[in-house]
């Protein structure tokens, strides 16, 4: 049950975002900017950012909406995303994604845990700038989306499956201009 009055049956963090759309407006924004426009990472590579930090928040609505999206966007490597969930250093990333899951994980842990060591391996592997910025910036803001959740003990679906039609909806359309009850 939900720590305040929310719309029923809309799952996770569009509850809020429906019962208040003046912060659902900048909340989706900010997701469109990091998980969608111009980067040297890809969409799915940043969905994969969004759910391996909200994996480990434990955030089950954020990391089953992001690897929905995520699986979707890999395709035939869809595979990818349960395998970083489960250990990302044994899954079929390349060198780069481990080093910037190193950090996001970091971030995640605590900004100032991320050292120089970690952004130079980042960069070792191919990261750029924008790359190590985009990534510290997404695990920072899906802590924020995930407490937002889980703060305020929102609904969220239990079978993971219940999440795929949307998590495609979101991956091929965006987060802007959506309907509140979607994922």
């Amino acid at each position: 049950m939900p720590h305040i009055e929310l719309p029923d049956g809309i799952p996770g963090i569009n509850g809020p975002m429906m019962k208040y759309p003046e912060t659902a407006q900048h909340l989706r924004g900010l997701a469109e900017v990091l998980l969608r426009r111009p980067s040297s990472l890809t969409p799915a590579e940043r969905e994969l950012i969004a759910t391996y930090v909200s994996a480990q928040n434990n955030c089950h609505f954020c990391t089953n909406s992001h690897a929905a999206i995520a699986r979707h966007l890999y395709g035939e490597d869809r595979t990818i995303v349960d395998q970083a969930i489960a250990d990302f250093h044994q899954a079929q990333l390349s060198d780069k994604m481990k080093a910037l899951l190193v950090i996001a994980g970091k971030v995640q842990q605590g900004g100032r845990r991320v050292t120089e060591e970690d952004v130079a391996l980042a960069r070792a592997a191919g990261a750029d700038d924008k790359a190590i910025h985009d990534t510290v910036l997404i695990a920072a803001a899906f802590c924020m989306y995930n407490r937002y959740v889980d703060g305020l003990a929102t609904w969220a679906p239990e079978d993971a499956s219940a999440y795929a039609q949307r998590g495609a909806e979101v991956a091929e359309k965006g987060y802007l201009d959506r309907r509140a009850e979607d994922v």
